[in-house]
């Protein structure tokens, strides 16, 4: 075969970091052929002494890989067999490339979840720190991208630890439906030897065995699993990319990014990009892609393995990269973030945000809401004729409006319109501090289950 045409099927480069998930599925089927009496215990012993050899070769970077035997698997039985002699054909008895890499995929799946996982806790970790030490610090929350009522900075942030909470949730169930064991299966029908599949799912810590040779070949939702899920992650990193970005802004002029985590201009000197969010937003897209390209792959195929699954890797590859790396990225970028509370501030006092605590005063008065809402929109349009706004409105102002209005009407603040907002998930100071102690619980619990 010419070299281009070996460049087209070969799958070697990339398939490197799966060699050690090989290795380890190998000396759990040679270990358990010996137990079955398939081969012998001193084959079995020098297909050993081989195995680590070559894993030693590959984790040193001594390993020469040829690219005329197309994938690793191949590799590493050829350098097997130059090690140990034919001895090493042995190995595959009782097996088919096509289960092995459906064993050493789920591996690596397996593997990668926890992995994930333990990357999304950090930044929650960080989103608990910054709520903590923000506790007091009050913005104004948005709908439309208009200021709408005040809320607690901490609880803002919190809304993304609920999301990234998800996103665990997500990445565990892709971690239950990768713990198949495959290995048994064959090419597609099952083998003729005397296996014991469950012996092997014990070595390798799988729970489950496959249960239809045919879907086990064939089957890549696992990928599809991990792939969703990181999907669905970065999509919440997109969004809070993007009010980093916001609010980095001289617009807003709530936060401010390191320096590390910002770029400067090439020709405007006076500006600091926050390069890092936008990337970690257009990564988004990327990670989009990738889903799209396996889901494309896998639509048309029948059953039951076709060579078109090789190119499930790259792409998947690509979104494990990149959703690990940036996960690393935030966490590090908001571990360093600053917030203006002076700002935030002013941008609650400079607006209407208290509009909706004033009807419900009204309310309270016996007014119906709906009635409350026209008094308030009427009083909204004289602020804004009058460039005023509501903690400048003198009680007779207010009385213009309603008869119902007391004092007590002007001790409605930011602080006040809060804390009035104590049911469960509002954003009270007690119910932000409910929150915390509430996620922080999770967290153990789900570190507890993961170790």
């Amino acid at each position: 075969m010419s070299k281009n045409y070996l460049k087209y099927t070969m799958s070697y480069d990339y398939e490197q970091r799966l060699a050690k998930y090989d290795i380890k599925g190998s000396l759990a089927h040679s270990l358990m052929l010996s137990k079955q009496q398939i081969i012998s215990t001193e084959e079995m012993r020098k297909i050993h002494e081989g195995l680590n050899q070559v894993l030693n070769e590959i984790e040193n970077d001594t390993f020469k890989w040829n690219p005329e035997l197309e994938d690793i698997h191949m590799n590493i039985e050829f350098r097997l067999t130059e090690i140990i002699g034919n001895i090493g054909s042995k190995l595959h008895t009782g097996r088919s490339r096509n289960d092995q890499i459906s064993l050493i995929m789920r591996m690596y799946v397996k593997d990668l979840n926890i992995d994930t996982i333990y990357k999304l806790i950090n930044l929650i970790k960080c989103l608990i720190k910054l709520s903590e030490k923000h506790f007091s610090f009050i913005l104004p929350g948005y709908t439309h991208l208009q200021r709408a009522q005040p809320i607690l900075l901490s609880h803002h942030l919190l809304a993304y630890a609920e999301m990234f909470l998800r996103d665990i949730d997500r990445f565990n169930d892709a971690f239950l439906r990768a713990d198949f064991m495959p290995l048994g299966t064959g090419a597609l029908a099952g083998l003729p030897y005397d296996l014991d599949r469950g012996f092997v799912a014990k070595e390798l810590g799988f729970k489950n065995i496959t249960s239809n040779s045919i879907d086990t070949v064939s089957d890549r939702d696992f990928l599809l699993d991990y792939s969703y899920a990181s999907s669905v992650a970065m999509m919440h990193i997109s969004r809070l990319s993007e009010e980093i970005v916001l609010w980095s802004s001289d617009e807003f002029g709530f936060s401010k990014l390191s320096k590390d985590f910002t770029t400067w201009s090439s020709i405007m000197p006076q500006k600091r990009n926050p390069d890092f969010a936008e990337l970690a937003r257009g990564k988004t897209g990327r990670v989009y892609g990738d889903l799209f390209r396996l889901f494309t792959i896998l639509k048309g195929l029948p059953l039951a393995y076709n060579r078109d699954m090789q190119e499930d890797k790259e792409g998947f590859f690509d979104i494990a990269d990149t959703i690990n790396f940036t996960l690393d990225i935030f966490t590090d970028m908001l571990d360093t973030i600053t917030f203006n509370k002076e700002n935030m501030y002013k941008a609650v006092e400079e607006s209407y945000v208290l509009a909706t605590d004033i009807a419900d005063y009204l309310v309270d008065k016996s007014i119906p809401f709906r009635n409350a809402h026209k008094i308030v929109s009427e009083m909204t349009d004289f602020c804004l004729n009058n460039n005023k706004f509501f903690h400048e409105l003198t009680l007779l102002e207010y009385k213009q409006f309603s008869d119902k209005f007391e004092k007590d009407i002007l001790d409605i603040d930011p602080a006040f319109s809060i804390n009035k907002r104590n049911t469960i998930g509002g954003t009270s100071e007690t119910q932000v501090r409910l929150n915390i102690s509430n996620i922080k619980s999770r967290l153990k619990l789900i570190e507890k289950n993961i170790s």
